[in-house]
C-alpha cells in the first residue's frame, strides 16, 4: 500500500514543495535549511508515499542503528498533508516503523514540533506515540506570548522600556550579521558560557541569503555603537528569537527590553505567537530562572516540547488499533 524511500537529491523539488504546503511544516524544513550543515550529519530523511502520491516526509538523520529527527533542527517528526486523517497518519507511522525495523534500525528519536508552529493543529502524532508506548526522555519548556492577547509587561520591562526611550536608543533592521555576530553575540557567550553560536557567521549569513524572510536580524543602538540585538527566525504563526545578546550590563540602558517591547507591538502584532525558546539547561532538567522570569515578564507563558525513544518493533502495536 506504502512506498517509502530515502531523501535523495533528485526529490529535492518535490520534498520543498510539499514541505511549503503541509499541515505542520516550517521553513526549517526545507531542503536548504536541512543540507547548511550536511557534512555533520548523515542524512537519513524519508519521503512516504501512496499510489504515487506523497504523504507525508520525515526530516531525519542516522547514527549507526539508531534514526534521529534531524538532530541539525529545533524540532522535527512527521511532516505531513492537511488532508490526511488520524487512521491514515496512523498507519503512515506504522509502515515508517517496519520500514526502519527492515533496514536494521531499532530506535527512532522524535522530538516533536511545538504546538504553536503547527498551521492548523496537529497532534496526531502525540496519540500514536501514546499507543507505541514511546519513552519519554526530555521535555523543554518555551516561554511563548499569544499575540492575539493584549500584552502585558510587568514594572521592570515597563522600566527597561523607558530607559531604553530616555538614552534614545535606536532599533535597526539589518541584513548582514556580522555586527551583531563579532561584537556582541560571539563575545557575550563565550565570556558568559564559555560557548559559541549554534551557527556560524558564514552559515547564518548564508541561510539569511536563501530564507530573507524567515531570519531577521535587529540591533540595538546607543550613540552609533551596536549594544544589542536578537536574530528572529519567522514562520507563518511564530516569530522566534533564535539568538539574544547585550553588551550592556545589569540593564542599564534597557537596550533588550526596549528591543523586545518594540518587536512584540510593532514588527510582529500581526503573529499569532512570540516564542522567546528555552530556559532550561542540563537536558531539561534545570531551569534558569533569571532568563525565565526575563521571558514571562514580557507577559510570556509556558508551553513544553517533548522528545519521545520508540523501539521500531513497536509497529506491531498499531496493527488492531482501527476498529
Amino acid at each position: 500500500m506504502y512506498l517509502i524511500k530515502q531523501y535523495k537529491a533528485v526529490d529535492y523539488t518535490i520534498w520543498n514543495t510539499f514541505v511549503s504546503d503541509s499541515k505542520n511544516g516550517t521553513f526549517l524544513f526545507h531542503r536548504d535549511f536541512m543540507e547548511y550543515h550536511q557534512d555533520r550529519f548523515e542524512d537519513f530523511s524519508l519521503l512516504i508515499f501512496k499510489d504515487a502520491k506523497l504523504l507525508a516526509v520525515l526530516p531525519a538523520n542516522k547514527v549507526y542503528h539508531q534514526i534521529y529527527s534531524h538532530q541539525g533542527l529545533t524540532y522535527g517528526g512527521l511532516v505531513y498533508s492537511d488532508k490526511l486523517r488520524l487512521s491514515t497518519i496512523l498507519e503512515i507511522f506504522g509502515e515508517m516503523l517496519q520500514f526502519l525495523e527492515s533496514n536494521n534500525f531499532k530506535q527512532i528519536f522524535i522530538k516533536l514540533i511545538p504546538s504553536i508552529y503547527n498551521i492548523k493543529p496537529a497532534e496526531d502524532l502525540h496519540y500514536i506515540l501514546f499507543l507505541v508506548q514511546a519513552r519519554l526522555i526530555k521535555r523543554d519548556a518555551l516561554s511563548v506570548i499569544d499575540l492575539r492577547e493584549s500584552v502585558l509587561l510587568y514594572k521592570n520591562r515597563k522600566e527597561g522600556v523607558r530607559r531604553g526611550k530616555n538614552h534614545q536608543l535606536v532599533i535597526k533592521e539589518e541584513n548582514n550579521l556580522d555586527i551583531f555576530w563579532n561584537q556582541i553575540l560571539i563575545p557575550n557567550l563565550h565570556d558568559k558560557h564559555f560557548a559559541s553560536p549554534v551557527h556560524t557567521l558564514q552559515e547564518i549569513n548564508m541561510l539569511k541569503s536563501k530564507f530573507p524572510k524567515n531570519i531577521r536580524q535587529f540591533n540595538v543602538y546607543f550613540k552609533d555603537k551596536i549594544v544589542a540585538g536578537t536574530t528572529i527566525f519567522e514562520s507563518k504563526n511564530v516569530a522566534h528569537s533564535q539568538y539574544i545578546a547585550s553588551s550592556e550590563s545589569k540593564n542599564e540602558l534597557g537596550s533588550l527590553d526596549f528591543l523586545h517591547h518594540y518587536l512584540i507591538t510593532e514588527i510582529f502584532k500581526e503573529k499569532k505567537y512570540f516564542d522567546f525558546g528555552i530556559s532550561n539547561e542540563n537536558q531539561g532538567q534545570n531551569l534558569n530562572q533569571g532568563l525565565s522570569y526575563w521571558k514571562e515578564s514580557f507577559g510570556a507563558s509556558t508551553i513544553v516540547q517533548d522528545f519521545y525513544e520508540v523501539e521500531t518493533n513497536r509497529f506491531k502495536l498499531l496493527e488492531n488499533v482501527v476498529i
